[in-house]
């Protein structure tokens, strides 16, 4: 009987092995960030910028792109991108919290679940893109985490300009044009010296400049870091993965896939990119976490 109870034992533990081999990195990612986006609200009484905003933008791509995506996963924090108006009453640690950045992160979750269907109501987004717009600085830009290279939970103010630049193409109405203006004018006048802002720059415009630029700071295991002469970090690779997708480099988007999928962990998820590299944040990891996925989800050619 103990040697059939141990047969059975094999047997199960060979099928979960089996099953897990066969899913693809995008999935895995997926059931990974599926478990963890409803965990903040349910063990904080409050809405947060790495999941509710980051790793939930990630689950409506992926949903959009038709992968499998559990609803109760994004149920509250659907209820929540539903009233932008309402954002700034959230119960976080005011020491922790950064509203310009946190409204930039919900809106961009916001156009997401708009696009991905799961929101309907093209005046929300409106009235997300709406919000933004006292937070630009007088130059175009949204000035998030000065004097910092970015990283993925605090972006930085070029990946901040980009993204809350395209909540407001989201909702291209004439109250935001002239901030779009602004916003487009800022990135343009960008000389870039970081991965991340040649990134936001071909984003916004392909440059061949900035492309050659990009392309020769892809590291010799296929990823990127911060600058060009960095080691890659999960981010980084992420973010010039996310610039390069439909720019027709096949070979280094192969490249910069292989080494996000060679740093995945066995829960699915990516160890965390900090600034200083090797630090430990909860919030980085679910937020790197979130970039790798939707790197992956945007250059899979087999979803």
């Amino acid at each position: 009987m103990i040697g059939f109870s141990m047969k059975r034992l094999a047997a199960t533990v060979a099928l979960v092995a089996q099953s897990l081999a066969a899913q693809s990195p995008e999935q895995r990612a997926v059931d990974y960030l599926a478990k963890e986006t409803p965990r903040w609200f349910k063990e904080n009484a409050c809405f947060s910028c790495h999941n509710n905003g980051d790793a939930a933008r990630a689950l409506y791509t992926a949903s959009r792109r038709g992968y499998s995506v559990p609803q109760e996963a994004l149920a509250d924090t659907t209820q929540w991108l539903r009233k932008p108006l309402d954002w700034d009453n959230n119960h976080g640690d005011p020491g922790f919290s950064d509203k310009k950045l946190a409204r930039i992160q919900f809106a961009a979750a916001l156009v997401e679940a708009y696009e991905s269907g799961m929101i309907r109501d093209h005046d929300t987004v409106t009235k997300a893109a709406e919000s933004l717009v006292s937070y630009q600085e007088a130059d175009g830009s949204w000035l998030v985490d000065a004097g910092s290279v970015g990283s993925p939970a605090t972006y930085g103010t070029a990946l901040a300009t980009y993204m809350a630049l395209r909540t407001l193409n989201a909702a291209a109405g004439d109250r935001v044009k002239q901030v779009q203006t602004k916003a487009n004018a800022w990135i343009n006048k960008l000389a870039p010296r970081s991965i991340l802002e040649q990134s936001v720059v071909l984003l916004t415009s392909p440059s061949p400049a900035v492309i050659t630029q990009l392309l020769s700071a892809q590291s010799s295991d296929g990823g990127w870091g911060p600058y060009p002469t960095s080691p890659a970090e999960p981010f980084d690779t992420a973010v010039a993965l996310i610039a390069l997708q439909n720019l027709k480099q096949p070979e280094a988007v192969g490249r910069g896939r292989a080494f996000l999928i060679a740093h995945q962990e066995k829960s699915g998820g990516w160890p965390e990119t900090t600034r200083p590299p090797g630090a430990q944040s909860y919030a980085e990891h679910i937020s790197t976490t979130a970039w790798a996925t939707i790197a992956l989800i945007l250059t899979d050619s087999k979803p």
